[in-house]
Formats: C-alpha cells, structure tokens, sequence
C-alpha cells in the first residue's frame, strides 16, 4: 500500500470516529431523559385482564412518542401472584409490577424500590395512601374507591329549611361528629312526614351474603383506630396482620352508628335478614330515604334504578362518623388493592425509564386522558384538571375528600382481616342483635373470639 492511499484511509478512519462521537454526544440527552434509551424497553406486568387491550394502546402511544418500547404483559385472572413470581425470576424481569398493598409489600420488599423522591409520588393527593416502611415509599396507588354515608343533599336542604328542626346547625356541611349527626338523624325521623320520606337510612341489608356494608367496610372504622393505637408508625394494615387478638377497644363506637341505621331506617330490625343490598340501593334511589352507607361505585347501583328520583347534583358524601374522639379530621375511608411497584433489581437505567413511563401516564395529556376515558379510574393524582376527572358525582366526591385541608382519610384495614369466615360470624352475629336475639356483649364476644381463633388456626 503506498503513502498517499494509507494517508485517505486515515483521514477517513478520522473522520468516521469524529462522526461517530458526534452523534454519540448527539444522542446523549435523549438516551438520558428516556433512561433506556432510543428503542430501549421497559417491562409492565398487568394485573387486570379487562384492560389489557388499553394498555396496549397506552404502550404504542409512548414508544411512537418518547422511542421506548413498553412490553406490556398481562396475567390472566386469579393468577397474579403466581405469574409475577415465575416472572420476577427470569433475566428479562418485568420492571413495573403491582402489589396488593402493604400486604402484598410483605412478599415482594426485596424487589421494590425507593419512590419518595420521585415526580410520581409527589403528585398524591393523599401522601398516607403509599406504601411505606421507615423513611422510604415503595407503592403508589393509581386508582383508588371510597365509602361513607351517601346522602340525597336536596332532602337535607328541606330539612334544614323547617323551621321547627331541633337542631342549630343550618347545612349538612356542619355535621362532621357522631353527636351532630345523630341529633340531625333522629329529628329528621320524627318528621319523615314532613320530608316525604319513609326513613333517614336505607334498610340494612343483612341477608346472607349481603352483610359486608357491615361486617367489613363498617368494621373497618372501629379496627382501624384500634390498629392505628396499636403501631407508631401508623401503618394500621400492617398493624393488624400482626394481631393475633383484638379488644374491639371501639366496639361501642361501631354500635353507636349501627343502632342508628337500625332505628331511624326504613326497615325494622326484624325484617333486616331478607333485605339486600339492591333493597337499599333502591330506597335510596326512589326518594325513599335521604342516607345510605355505600361506597362510589353505588352511582351505576343508583343510576340504573328504574323511577330514579335523585339528581346527580344532590348526592354527596359525609364521613362515617361514630363517636372517636378527634373524629371531626376523619374523612372517607379511602383505599385501594392496586399498587405500582418499580422492580429495584433491574438496572438504575430501567427503573428511571419505568418511573417515567408512569410520571407521563398520569402528567401528559394523552396519558390522563387514556386514564379518565378508557382506563375509568378515580386517580389519586393532583395532575388531574376537573375536566379531566371522572364525571360521576361519587368519584368527584371522593376526590374531593382526599383534597380537603386537615382531614385525613381512613385506611382499608380490612386486608388484615384473619378470614372470610370470621367476617361471616360478625355479620351472623349482628343479624341476631338487630333482631333482638343476642345482646351486645355477646356480639363483641363473638368478634374478639372468632378473630383469635381464625389468627390461630
């Protein structure tokens, strides 16, 4: 090879290295801001096969945006915890997992990873939903359900426009304790007449099957503040796994609002065992009472009533209030079993790409709108523009619940529940109190005996 050919073969070597380092710089920003790079991929094990589909939308919308692939595999129904486990193991691990809460925590913390310093966290509305252990946040929730007394705001108006109410009050607003409520309660039930109502409450629905208003959603009030004594760091799920016995320290707390459902309500006691839910969805919905504890899923329950008489203006929400001390901070009991996990074992690159991926489905545009429109879910996130929340009046109370100054929503303690059988023998045992057949402190006998005996077994 002469002098003059091996001098062009170096000039073009040069020049392809200047080239390549160019476009290396070039590209730096981007690989940096996707974490994975230009055509990198990321891992999303989904956990609800009826929005797969979106999902798949929601993958293809970003790669064509941001350049990373999102793989997007989902278990099939009741197989979750087996399919993450096979999957958790493989080289090609998914990077973005869910988990039942701190439950679910308990079985996957050694692949869970510190969100507190990331975007995603800090847009919750209601930071104590996480989960967290010590200092660090390792689940986020992205959708979350709530419950408490749904009341018809247009009866409370005329009500609070009689002018011989025995109350002080003026709005429903003002009513934020058990002793309030209760006054307000009783006296609409002494003018039912005058309020076109057959009762304050809807009946409550205690025939087989139809018990878990009370024997889980109204049993949680009372066991998350015994929960909530019980651990310093105010983690009343995990308070309750731990407890292999319970006081029932609130128990006369959970009657107090029980006996009131049972006395001012359309229903007699003795005719609660073949009332359903359905039963007092309808009441509600026909005009019939003014109250009914339920959660937000309810409005398709009240909506489709045939004859429905409550306009989606007047229903709002109230706290279920039952005479703990300092309860004029509670609010709903707000919670969810479906928590985003960032697999902590991948590469610090995958786990920024993942982070990211999440922070623009519920930041962006296109992503919030695929979580309101297709997805459906009550997002916990304050990205949310009221014209991009859910259009029911329950999930719009829900959130605004969660946004309110100084109230604290309640946990969902009853994920530490011991059993489906112990939730049976409370609501069993309640059926007999509101028929008159067993006392009080045989109720709470029941509960304090079957919970150690379930705890135990």
């Amino acid at each position: 090879m002469n002098n003059k050919l091996k001098k062009m073969l170096g000039l073009v070597l040069v020049s392809t290295m200047v080239v390549g380092l160019v476009t290396a710089c070039g590209n730096k920003t981007e690989d940096t801001n996707s974490a994975a790079g230009k055509g990198g991929e990321i891992y999303f094990l989904n956990f609800k096969p009826e929005i797969a589909e979106t999902y798949e939308k929601i993958a293809k919308d970003y790669e064509a945006e941001t350049g990373v692939k999102v793989k997007v595999v989902t278990a099939a129904a009741g197989t979750y915890e087996t399919k993450l486990k096979a999957e958790i193991a493989k080289s090609d691990a998914p990077t973005i997992f869910q988990m039942n809460g701190p439950v679910g925590y308990e079985s996957w913390k050694n692949y869970t990873a510190d969100l507190k310093d990331t975007k995603l966290y800090s847009y919750l509305s209601d930071k104590s939903l996480a989960v967290t252990s010590g200092e660090g946040v390792y689940g986020i929730p992205y959708v979350v359900e709530g419950y408490g007394i749904i009341y018809n705001e247009a009866i409370m108006k005329k009500y609070f426009a009689l002018a011989d109410k025995a109350v002080t009050i003026s709005s429903t607003s003002e009513i934020n304790n058990y002793a309030t409520l209760k006054s307000v309660v009783e006296d609409m039930t002494a003018k039912k007449d005058q309020l076109g109502i057959k009762g304050v409450f809807s009946s409550t629905s205690l025939a087989a099957g139809e018990q878990w208003r009370w024997q889980t959603h109204l049993a949680n009030i009372p066991l998350f503040y015994e929960f909530k004594d019980n651990t310093k760091f105010d983690n009343t799920v995990m308070a309750g796994l731990d407890t292999q016995e319970i006081s029932f320290k609130y128990g006369d707390n959970f009657k107090n609002i029980f006996d009131l459902y049972i006395n001012n309500s359309v229903s007699k006691g003795a005719l609660l065992g073949s009332k359903t839910v359905t039963d007092s969805m309808a009441e509600f919905a026909l005009g019939q009472t003014a109250m009914v504890q339920n959660g937000n899923w309810a409005w398709s329950q009240i909506s489709g009533v045939d004859g429905n008489v409550v306009k989606a203006e007047d229903i709002k929400f109230m706290p279920i209030y039952t005479g703990v001390a300092g309860e004029e901070k509670q609010g709903l009991a707000i919670g969810t079993e479906n928590y985003f996990a960032i697999n902590s074992k991948v590469s610090a690159e995958k786990q920024q790409a993942s982070i990211a991926f999440l922070e623009w489905l519920f930041s962006s545009e296109k992503g919030k709108s695929y979580v309101t429109n297709d997805l459906g879910f009550i997002s916990p996130f304050n990205t949310f523009k009221d014209n991009e929340k859910p259009a029911d009046p329950l999930a719009k109370e829900v959130l605004a619940w969660m946004e309110k100054d100084g109230v604290s929503s309640l946990a969902w303690t009853f994920a530490a529940f011991p059993s489906e059988e112990f939730k049976n023998y409370f609501g069993d045992a309640l059926l007999e109190y509101a028929q008159g057949k067993k006392t009080w402190d045989e109720v709470a006998t029941i509960v304090k005996d079957s919970w150690k005996a379930e705890k135990t077994k």
